[in-house]
């Protein structure tokens, strides 16, 4: 008898051991959280869940291992330079404000450690103009910095402390990141009260440009997050979860100043790459590809009859640069540099930035419905004075020259002293140090010889004289 009870009262537990184990394994997702009812004094019930940590991303890590290698830089400007310091773009839509103090004026940003010998990497517009840099470490400890080199055309800038054995952020591969990635934000928001600030966000996009307030040459490409930035993050890091920096906060796109659900880093690639040349040579050895163009639209696609609107449509080929000299040609379209797509205009300015004046490379374009690839050697982009082109024009400082009839037309014009002084297609050069031309090679000759600046005299295309002047590279 008792044999039997024993054996009914085992078959019981084995029953529902067995149940249990169906349950649970039937509802994997519980299997590591608790649930409570709760019951407010209103009477009605709701229920709480303590999930797993598995199902969200834990950044102790990164946060961790890379807020010590983000500083806070105070910078002060003086002069009647203060009010130009900053770029209207990052005036209207970042907001680094700067304090007033009768002449002396004091603002702030963040930087990056990236050597331990004291090399600081931060945004141009943070520094630019500045006459005393300081830097406060996350330890309290503060340093006099000074600047190593800035590159306007990124917003990048690297300065220096008298310091060593200090902690590092590796770099990491930005080209990698990938949308939707979980990235941290560090910095100091507001100013010194809010010093290595950590916030989260995702990559929303990438290879997005901003809106130009002037004509000045910029390499945009950046990477937009959600991570709230806001004045003071400016040069402040954007690191993955492991780690690594993947990018320098820059700006951010507010209707108030204030972050608003927008912000904007310049990748860790493109940085890299300047502030490497900057510790190695003292100034950015860019590449240039000699052209103008834009981003391939969809009513261009049609009129190219291309399968889809991407590429960059060349507009433009500056007479005796890399482009031309490779063979790439008005209305082709670029899809591909060194293995690498070029959808959009900042996607191939990050890839040419990529590479040094010397480089080569293969160029994919579209040139009426077929494929081609090209051999490019990159230049820096300074066309030496007097080169004569296949079509005859001659390189003076940016501009291309030919002969007129009533003296030496400006054809076309591109980066160089002459845009930067005025210079304008049409225009037709009379004089140049008082000295009449009649051809390029007067005005080449006149060049040479002049010992400091050039003086260029002519008329407009509707006959209005014009003036101007510059400087004699030293």
């Amino acid at each position: 008898m008792s044999k039997n009870v024993i054996t009914v009262v085992a078959s019981v537990l084995l029953s529902g051991l067995t149940a249990f184990g169906i349950s649970r394994a039937a509802t994997p997702a519980a299997e590591n959280a608790s649930a409570q009812a709760v019951y407010p004094s209103d009477g009605s019930a709701y229920r709480t869940v303590n999930l797993s940590q598995v199902e969200y991303p834990d950044f102790t890590y990164a946060a961790e291992s890379a807020v010590d290698a983000v500083v806070f830089v105070k910078v002060t400007v003086r002069g009647s330079q203060q009010d130009q310091m900053i770029d209207p773009f990052f005036r209207y839509f970042f907001g680094d404000g700067f304090e007033g103090r009768g002449r002396e004026r004091e603002g702030s940003g963040s930087g990056v450690i990236i050597r331990p010998d004291g090399y600081i990497v931060t945004n141009n517009h943070v520094v630019q103009n500045a006459t005393k840099i300081e830097v406060t470490l996350n330890n309290n400890q503060t340093f006099e910095a000074t600047v190593v080199g800035t590159d306007p055309a990124t917003d990048v800038a690297l300065i220096k402390i008298d310091a060593q054995a200090l902690p590092t952020i590796e770099f990491g591969d930005s080209d990698q990141l990938r949308l939707g990635e979980w990235v941290l934000a560090i910095g100091s928001p507001l100013g010194e009260t809010l010093r290595s600030t950590i916030t989260a966000g995702i990559v929303s996009a990438k290879g997005r440009s901003m809106p130009s307030q002037d004509r000045e040459f910029k390499i945009e490409s950046f990477i937009q997050t959600d991570a709230a930035v806001n004045p003071g993050n400016s040069g402040g890091a954007l690191v993955n979860k492991a780690g690594q920096l993947v990018g320098i906060n820059t700006a951010i796109v507010s209707t108030t100043g204030s972050f608003s659900g927008y912000s904007f880093a310049i990748p860790s690639n493109i940085v890299s790459k300047v502030v490497g040349d900057l510790i190695d040579f003292g100034s950015v050895k860019r590449a240039m590809l000699g052209i103008a163009g834009g981003t391939v639209t969809a009513e261009l696609a049609d009129k190219l009859k291309l399968d889809k609107p991407e590429g960059v449509y060349v507009s433009e080929v500056v007479k005796g640069g890399a482009a031309d000299k490779a063979g790439i040609k008005e209305e082709d379209v670029i899809v591909n540099i060194g293995g690498t797509p070029t959808h959009t205009m900042p996607e191939l300015q990050a890839k040419v930035n990529s590479f040094h004046p010397g480089d080569k490379s293969t160029v994919t374009v579209l040139r009426e419905g077929k494929t081609r690839d090209m051999q490019i050697e990159f230049t820096d982009g300074n066309v030496t004075l007097g080169t004569v082109a296949g079509d005859g024009t001659v390189a003076y400082y940016g501009a291309q020259l030919r002969q007129g009839d009533n003296g030496v037309e400006i054809v076309s014009v591109g980066r160089g002293k002459m845009q930067e002084a005025g210079a304008q297609a049409g225009m037709v050069i009379r004089f140049v140090n008082d000295q009449k031309v009649k051809t390029p090679q007067d005005v080449i000759d006149i060049t040479k010889k002049s010992k400091r600046a050039i003086f260029i005299e002519g008329v407009t295309p509707n006959g209005r004289s014009f003036y101007f002047g510059f400087g004699k590279d030293e």
